[in-house]
């Protein structure tokens, strides 16, 4: 009986990690200057191999703090991404994520493989290197369809907020406008925020009541 042996190919593992904040009523993504080939100098977004007896979610959290300098944040996995060309180095497959963080929490740590980090408005983009541009894509269009049926804008958002600023936030991350009627209604009735009992009476507004969510689900952090 003839015996058919298949050679395998054995391909590279990665992470590569879509972060998001708003900053000047923006949605931005992090992205990293390359300093290594291939894409020496090109923007792309914060990723690494994975290491030997590493999880796919130990990693990008690890990515995520090398980048971030912050943990117990939002973050979920995306989606796999392997077209065979997609790497030029060779076979590699990467399993990407996203992640929500406050701006008002992050700093810029270094690393010795990036010579330089910006955050960009997902709506103007530079070239990016790989195929990151569809990964980012992809996590644009999950994030906005989340928001629509979750209570995922609370990675966003401070501890305490106005409606009126959670309503901006939601108008930022879906790239429209919302009636104010509507929506606090909508809110109030999926029973994920509650008040806490306190108002808000900085700035030269009406002093009104201050919520948060009555569950925030984190998707992993350590």
């Amino acid at each position: 009986m003839n015996t058919k042996s298949e050679i395998y190919e054995q391909p590279g593992i990665t992470v590569d990690l879509a972060i998001f904040t708003v900053n000047t009523n923006k949605l931005k993504v992090m992205l990293v200057k390359r300093a290594e080939d291939p894409f020496r100098e090109n923007w792309s977004l914060p990723g690494g191999f994975l290491l030997h007896g590493e999880s796919l979610q130990a990693a990008a959290y690890r990515v995520l703090r090398e980048k971030t300098g912050v943990k117990n944040v939002y973050m979920e996995q995306l989606y796999t991404f392997g077209d065979p060309k997609r790497d030029p180095r060779s076979r590699v497959i990467t399993v990407a994520y996203f992640a929500l963080i406050p701006w008002k929490v992050l700093d810029q740590p270094e690393s010795k493989k990036v010579t330089d980090l910006t955050w960009s408005s997902v709506d103007q983009l530079p070239k990016l290197a790989f195929d990151h541009k569809d990964i980012l894509k992809y996590a644009v269009k999950r994030l906005r369809a989340k928001a629509g049926y979750s209570n995922i804008v609370y990675g966003l958002m401070p501890e305490q907020f106005r409606l009126s600023e959670l309503q901006t936030m939601y108008e930022i991350i879906i790239d429209d406008k919302l009636d104010k009627r509507n929506f606090r209604k909508r809110m109030l009735a999926t029973n994920l925020l509650q008040e806490t009992g306190e108002k808000d009476i900085t700035g030269a507004h009406r002093p009104a009541m201050l919520y948060q969510f009555k569950k925030m689900e984190i998707a992993f952090s350590n």
